[in-house]
């Protein structure tokens, strides 16, 4: 069976109904339904917080791992009905970025290509390439994930140049000694 509608129009009763039934549906799609709780205008707040607590006691797991695949809904949803201050909303996007590095250590994935970190997206609406998927580490990735641990690959290689250069001139220093004797 398919549902055929959009989670975003659905009442309170019929959210309750269809994640009861989930597996019966073959469109079910748990992202869609955590995208749609802040969308929907049909709900009051209560009625958002009382849908996403109901839908963590079957999906926690796929809501956990939204903090690496798509963490803008991570935190609309998590904080639905909050008012959040520029403190909070840094000390949030901060305890994301830690999670998401223990949630590739843990699952111990390479790649950091997920959800909204695998197209372009850059802000502007009139660009070409919204949208395209893109190979992580290239120029178009705007929004690719970043770690404070990261190693800066242009800095190792300027500070590689630096030492060669230090360990050259210190020969020429000593051959420079050792003729002057």
């Amino acid at each position: 069976m398919k549902i055929d509608r959009q989670f975003n129009t659905l009442t309170l009763l019929e959210y309750f109904f269809y994640i009861d039934n989930y597996k019966n549906y073959s469109d079910f799609n748990t992202l869609g339904l955590y995208r749609s709780l802040p969308e929907n205008d049909k709900l009051s707040t209560d009625d958002k917080i009382a849908v996403r607590e109901y839908a963590h006691r079957t999906f926690r797991k796929s809501f956990d791992f939204l903090q690496l695949k798509d963490p803008q809904t991570f935190v609309d949803v998590t904080y639905i009905g909050e008012e959040l201050t520029s403190g909070d909303v840094k000390m949030i996007w901060n305890n994301i970025r830690t999670n998401q590095q223990k949630i590739l250590a843990d699952k111990r994935i390479k790649h950091r290509n997920f959800g909204d970190y695998s197209k372009h997206n850059c802000g502007r609406e009139n660009c070409v390439w919204n949208g395209i998927m893109i190979r992580q580490g290239s120029w178009l990735a705007e929004n690719n994930m970043h770690f404070n641990s990261d190693k800066n690959k242009y800095q190792q290689k300027l500070k590689s140049e630096r030492r060669k250069f230090d360990r050259k001139k210190e020969t020429q220093l000593i051959r420079k000694e050792l003729e002057n004797e």
